[in-house]
Formats: C-alpha cells, sequence, structure tokens
C-alpha cells in the first residue's frame, strides 16, 4: 500500500480533491515524519502516523454519540497541534468543522454555536470561560482540546449510530463565520473542492518540501493559516510549529531561533512593528547608517535586510503577507533589503487564495497576479481612472453563505463572478493594485471616489503613528490615530504638557497628509486614539465601529469640561 502511496505522490495533484483524500495520502505518505509540534517540547506533538491514530479514535468517539455526516462540530481554541486533530476527526468523515476565532466574545460564540446548529464542541482550557451553561447543556458532547477529556456527554445519546461517509468533493468540508470589518458576521461555506484545490493553488505559488519548516503565529480558525498553515503542510508533508501562548516580541524571538523556520505565515502589523519599532530606531541611532540611508540607501536596506534573516533563525525562505494591505514604505524596504517576503491576495470566501506576488513579480502596493486554476479581471471599470472591482472564478470560490441566499447572491455577478469588494487597477505588466474596498469608499463632494486607505498610507509614516483610520463626518475626512507605543508618555505627562505635546504631533500629521494627498483627499482634522483600535482575526481595523465617534483623547476632554 505504501508503494502505491509512494506512486501517487507523482499524481497527487489529479487524485486529491477533498481533505479525505488529503488526510489519507499526508498520513500514509509521511507517516513517519513530524507534522505538529510545540516549538520548545516534543510533547504534545504527533507524527503523521500518531495524528491518524488520534483522528481516527476521536472519530469513533463522535459517531458513537450519534455524530455523523452532515453534523456540525464546533473548534473554539487557540492554535495548538490538537487544533488539527480535531478538524481532521470531523472532516474526513463527512461532518462538518465550525472555527471560532479565539478572541471571539461569549454572545459571538453563542450566536455562531446556534445558527450553525453544531452538536459538538472542543473548547480550550484557556477559552472555556466563554462558553455559556445555555451552549453546554445543547451539546451532545463538550471536549477539552487540551486533553481531549469529555468535559459534558449527553449518554442518552449514547447510540453508535453516528454514521460516517466518504465526502465528494462538493460536499460542505467547514462554515467559517467572518464578521470582516462590518460587523454583520456571516458563515462562509466551502465544499471539500474549494479548501484542496487550493492547497494545489499553494503548491504551484511556492513548493515546499518534507525539509520545511512552518512556525505558526496565526489563529487556525481563520482560512489563511488553516489552508497554507494546516493543509498544505499535509499536502508536503512538512513540520508546524506552535507557539504557547500568543506571539509577543520576546516569545517570537526565542521561537525563530529553536525553530529555524523556513516558512511562515504572517499578517501585515507583525513586519510593519519590526519595521518601525527596530529598523528605523537603529537607523536614526546610527550616524553611519543614517549617513548611508541618505546616499547609500540600496546598500544599508542589504546589510539590515541579512540581519533580519537571521533574526528569523537564517533559514526563512518564505515569508508570506496576508490578510490585509501592507504598507508601501515597508514593502519599499523588503525589497531593496532582498527579505524573501511574498505577498497572497484573497477572501475566506476564496479559500482564501487567489493572487500572489513573489520574487520578480513583486512590486511595491500590488499583490500580483492570479494564482494557479483562478481567473481575475476588473468588473464595471471606469474608464478614466481604469479602476474596476475585482471579480474572481474558480474551484476555491464557496458554495455561498449558510442560511443566507440574499447575501449570497449579492456577491457574484450574473456570469457566475464572485465580486470581492476590493477597488484595483492593472499596470502594463497585468499586476494588480488594490486602491480601497468598495464598502469603505467615500464620495468626495464633487463625486470623485476617496479611498480611506491611501490617506491612511501616508498618515502612517509621519513619526510617532502606529496605526490609522479616516473616517467622514459631517461631509469632512477626519484622521483617527494611534501613537506607537511609549512615543507618547501618557501617565508621566503633565497634564498641560500632554495636550501641548499632542497639539504639536496633530498638526505635524495633518501637515504632512495634506502635503501628501490630492485635494479631495485631504484631511480636516486629527483625533487621537488613546486605546488600541478593536481589529478582526487578520488584524484589520472594525471600521464601523468608529464612523460615527470613538473613545479618542479629544471626546475624554470634552466630557471633563462638561
Amino acid at each position: 500500500m505504501l508503494q502505491v502511496y509512494k506512486r501517487m505522490k507523482r499524481m497527487r495533484e489529479k487524485y486529491i480533491d477533498t481533505l479525505a483524500k488529503l488526510y489519507e495520502y499526508g498520513t500514509t505518505v509521511y507517516s513517519k515524519k513530524q507534522y505538529t509540534q510545540w516549538y520548545d517540547t516534543k510533547k504534545g506533538g504527533y507524527t503523521f502516523s500518531s495524528f491518524k491514530a488520534k483522528c481516527d479514535s476521536l472519530s469513533k468517539k463522535l459517531t458513537q454519540y450519534g455524530i455523523g455526516a452532515g453534523d456540525k462540530v464546533a473548534i473554539f481554541s487557540q492554535s495548538m497541534p490538537n487544533w488539527s486533530v480535531a478538524f481532521f476527526s470531523v472532516v474526513p468523515f463527512g461532518r462538518i468543522a465550525i472555527p471560532i476565532l479565539p478572541d471571539s466574545s461569549e454572545n459571538e460564540v453563542t450566536n455562531i454555536i446556534n445558527h450553525s446548529e453544531s452538536k459538538v464542541l472542543f473548547v480550550s482550557q484557556r477559552n472555556a470561560g466563554k462558553i455559556s451553561q445555555e451552549v453546554k447543556d445543547k451539546m451532545t458532547l463538550v471536549i477539552d482540546l487540551d486533553t481531549f477529556e469529555v468535559l459534558k456527554a449527553d449518554d442518552e445519546k449514547f447510540t453508535c449510530d453516528g454514521r460516517t461517509m466518504v465526502p465528494t468533493p462538493d460536499d460542505i468540508a467547514t462554515i467559517i463565520y467572518t464578521s470582516g470589518t462590518t460587523g454583520s458576521a456571516k458563515g462562509v461555506v466551502l465544499s471539500h473542492r474549494n479548501l484542496a484545490s487550493n492547497v494545489i493553488t499553494c503548491y504551484h505559488a511556492c513548493k515546499r518540501t518534507e525539509k520545511d519548516r512552518w512556525l505558526s503565529v496565526l489563529p487556525m480558525a481563520h482560512v489563511l493559516e488553516m489552508t497554507l498553515g494546516m493543509l498544505y503542510p499535509m499536502y508536503c508533508g512538512a513540520t508546524v510549529y506552535y507557539l504557547p501562548k500568543p506571539p509577543a516580541a520576546s516569545l517570537l524571538m526565542k521561537a525563530l531561533k529553536v525553530v529555524k523556520p523556513t516558512t511562515m505565515l504572517t499578517v501585515p502589523m507583525i513586519i510593519e512593528k519590526v519595521y518601525k519599532g527596530s529598523v528605523l530606531p537603529t537607523i536614526q541611532k546610527s550616524r553611519t547608517l543614517t549617513w548611508m540611508n541618505e546616499h547609500m540607501n540600496g546598500l544599508m536596506c542589504r546589510i539590515i535586510g541579512m540581519k533580519m534573516k537571521k533574526t528569523f533563525g537564517g533559514h526563512i525562505t518564505f515569508y508570506g503577507i496576508g490578510g490585509a494591505k501592507l504598507d508601501p514604505e515597508v514593502e519599499n524596504f523588503l525589497l531593496k533589503a532582498k527579505f524573501p517576503y511574498a505577498i497572497g491576495y484573497g477572501l475566506t470566501e476564496t479559500s482564501p487564495l487567489i493572487g500572489y506576488a513573489m520574487h520578480n513579480w513583486r512590486a511595491v502596493g500590488s499583490f500580483g497576479y492570479p494564482v494557479y486554476n483562478v481567473k481575475l479581471k476588473l468588473h464595471n471599470v471606469n474608464p478614466e481612472t481604469g479602476e474596476g472591482e475585482v471579480v474572481a472564478k474558480g474551484p476555491n470560490v464557496m458554495l455561498g453563505y449558510y442560511k443566507d441566499p440574499v447575501r449570497t447572491k449579492s456577491v457574484f455577478t450574473e456570469d457566475g463572478w464572485f465580486r470581492t469588494s476590493d477597488i484595483a487597477v492593472k499596470d502594463d505588466k497585468g499586476r494588480y493594485y488594490i486602491k480601497g474596498r468598495n464598502s469603505n469608499m467615500i464620495l468626495g463632494p464633487s463625486g470623485e471616489n476617496i479611498y480611506p486607505e491611501e490617506i491612511e498610507n501616508v498618515i502612517n509614516n509621519v513619526e510617532g503613528v502606529g496605526e490609522s483610520i479616516v473616517v467622514e463626518r459631517d461631509g469632512k475626512l477626519v484622521a483617527l490615530v494611534q501613537p506607537n507605543e511609549n512615543y507618547i508618555e501618557w501617565d508621566k505627562e503633565i497634564e498641560d504638557k500632554l495636550y501641548e505635546k499632542l497639539d504639536k504631533w496633530k498638526a505635524k500629521i495633518l501637515k504632512a497628509t495634506n502635503k501628501n494627498v490630492n485635494k479631495s483627499s485631504q484631511i480636516s482634522s486629527v483625533e487621537v486614539m488613546k486605546e488600541p483600535f478593536e481589529k478582526t482575526a487578520t488584524q484589520k481595523i472594525r471600521r464601523f465601529k468608529y464612523k460615527e465617534s470613538a473613545p479618542t483623547v479629544e471626546s475624554e476632554k470634552k466630557e471633563e469640561n462638561k
């Protein structure tokens, strides 16, 4: 049998059209290889062989309690080796996985479980406190994901009649709930074909092998990490290392030294923090580097880039960035530094990858070209600006939104193309450049399209700015800005001096921004955020929360003066 599967390795692209086949293939061909592991200990991890044994055992337990094909099983946990065990004890047997983001609130968890009609819940000890008694009472099984101990079982349903089945490509594999940045939660229904085809797409974009090592830093409940960081390593026999805690800088640096990863998937915020918190201060503190920055910028970037590679363990060959647009200044540095970053573009609805830029295809601000087996084009193009909505077609595009046919219909064109809601242009080489999201676009007083993301890119490069969003209020553009960590000493500054410092900084931001944007995109005022912006799992700011008002320093001052 093993020889058969080894031969199948050469034809796996045609063979693997479901996650059940991916599971059989990966756990057989790579049986002796390590699949998952904690970065600092061998305990708690799995070889592909022991992984299969554990998944099959858990599947039998689900069967005993009547959980069969088509039943929903929720997974609510931070990333860990047991997360993938829970997933593969469900999906290859015709059941449907309901991943829940680890930072979801109790109310969000309750709504997702109720809407999906989940019967089983895998929950980590860290997240158990967010599970209400009402939810527990409805469950047939509640299982501790850290230990696989059964926390609650409905013994009346111990019937051993949970019939499984071999899923077909068009059967549902998972429903991923996402609120995006609009606040309106939706369940994205992804089939086996959707996810399996995107795994093959990943292989064509960047070939990984059994020798590669992943360091996982994103939540596995997000489709970016699920597909590229869990399913793809099974396809190529690679090992994935996990962190026991959220990736704070000190823990991440330690893990990088230990794992020496070849492959990482991140969101822009991580590399942007490295650039603003480490690279820029290093240049500013050194006379030599400051001079080189002005006179020999390319060489200086190369030198820093070599040091960055060592910081990342010295073996990194693929540093994938997705989930949001990368700051152009940071990307320009990474290009000059010859750092092995790649841009991935996609959505939960597309499983996720539909566009990418690697190696010589990269250009500042571009997500590059369509990935293998996916078609992209611009829809409803404005002949004057060349701007149009990116639409996609391919085997990776979702089946629809769960229990929501109206919303499903709204995101497809009449001829079946999926509408991304991203507005883009193409250059003469066919590369795509995102201007902004259709839902974020602001209509100017003269009818011009204003994309707040472009203004934010300018604001974010002003000294001291960590993050920003631009919103429209009373027909004017207002910038909400959060300072870099330690830029403002909130507790140490005397009140009068604090407001004086803030006023000068806001004036600087206003002047620098309006100098570098066109007239219609100029901001009228700046407000300072004392607390971090509320974000999604991929660190996108939840814009809808700040359109009307925000808890800024200015609003606090108004309350005090009343």
